[in-house]
C-alpha cells in the first residue's frame, strides 16, 4: 500500500467488479483517495447499490468474479443489506464492503475509467454529506481528514449539512458540533503516528468545524 491512492490489488478489485450487474457506486475513502483527492491511503473499498433495501445475488457474483481472477475471498460479515469481504492475493489484502443503500443520491455520480472498464463514483459533494453523517455515529480521524480535504476544494458546508439531514432523519448539526468538541483526536493521532504539526492542524480544524456547524444550525 502506498501512502496515497489505491494499491494495485484495490484497483484490480474495482476493475474486476465493474462487470457486476446491477452496477454499484464507489464511495467513501476509496473514491476520495483513489480518484477525487488522492490525499491519503485507504484500507477498504465501499461499494453501494443505491435505491436498494437488500442485496440479492450481488455478493455471490462479486465472490465468483474475484475468485475467477485469482484472488482469495473470505466473507467476514453478512446480513440482508450488507456483506464484508476480505480479498487477498499474495501478501496484499483489501476489505470490500457491499452495501444496499435505500436512500437515493442527492448528487449525480461520476463515471471514471479504471483499466479497460468504467465505474461510477459518488460525487465529492455527496461524500461530504455522508462524512458529516458519519460524525454522528462514529469518531474516526479519517472522516475529519476527509471533511477538511473536501471543504478545501470549495464545497458548501451548508448544502452538505442539508443533504445529510435528508439522508438521515436523526441527523442533528448541533449534536455533531457537540460531538466534535469531545472528539478523541489525540488518541487516534498517536495510533496513526501523526507528528505534532499535523495534530495541531487537525485539532484547529476540528474546533473551527464545530463552530461553523453550530453557526449553520442556528435559525
Amino acid at each position: 500500500m502506498s501512502d496515497h491512492g489505491l494499491s494495485a490489488l484495490q484497483r484490480e478489485t474495482l476493475r474486476v467488479l465493474a462487470a457486476v450487474q446491477p452496477p454499484w457506486t464507489l464511495t467513501g475513502g476509496g473514491a476520495l483517495a483513489g480518484f477525487h483527492l488522492l490525499h491519503r491511503a485507504t484500507r477498504d473499498l465501499d461499494l453501494f447499490w443505491h435505491g436498494r433495501s437488500a442485496l440479492t445475488t450481488e455478493g455471490d457474483e462479486c465472490r465468483a468474479l474475484l475468485a475467477a481472477a485469482g484472488m482469495q475471498v473470505e466473507v467476514l460479515q453478512r446480513s440482508p443489506a450488507f456483506q464484508r469481504l476480505r480479498v487477498s492475493r499474495g501478501g496484499d489484502v483489501v476489505v470490500v464492503d457491499l452495501v444496499a443503500e435505500p436512500v437515493a443520491n442527492a448528487h449525480a455520480p461520476v463515471t471514471v475509467r479504471i483499466g479497460d472498464r468504467s465505474i461510477q463514483l459518488d460525487a465529492p459533494a455527496e461524500i461530504l454529506a455522508n462524512k458529516l453523517g458519519c460524525l454522528l455515529h462514529r469518531a474516526e480521524l479519517r472522516d475529519l481528514v476527509d471533511i477538511r480535504a473536501l471543504l478545501a476544494t470549495g464545497l458548501d458546508l451548508g448544502d452538505a449539512l442539508t443533504v445529510a439531514g435528508r439522508k438521515d432523519g436523526g441527523f442533528s448539526p448541533l449534536m455533531v458540533a457537540h460531538l466534535l468538541d469531545g472528539f478523541p483526536l489525540e488518541r487516534q493521532a498517536t495510533q496513526l503516528g501523526l507528528g505534532e504539526p499535523q495534530r495541531r492542524d487537525l485539532d484547529a480544524f476540528r474546533r473551527e468545524l464545530a463552530v461553523r456547524i453550530a453557526a449553520a444550525a442556528r435559525p
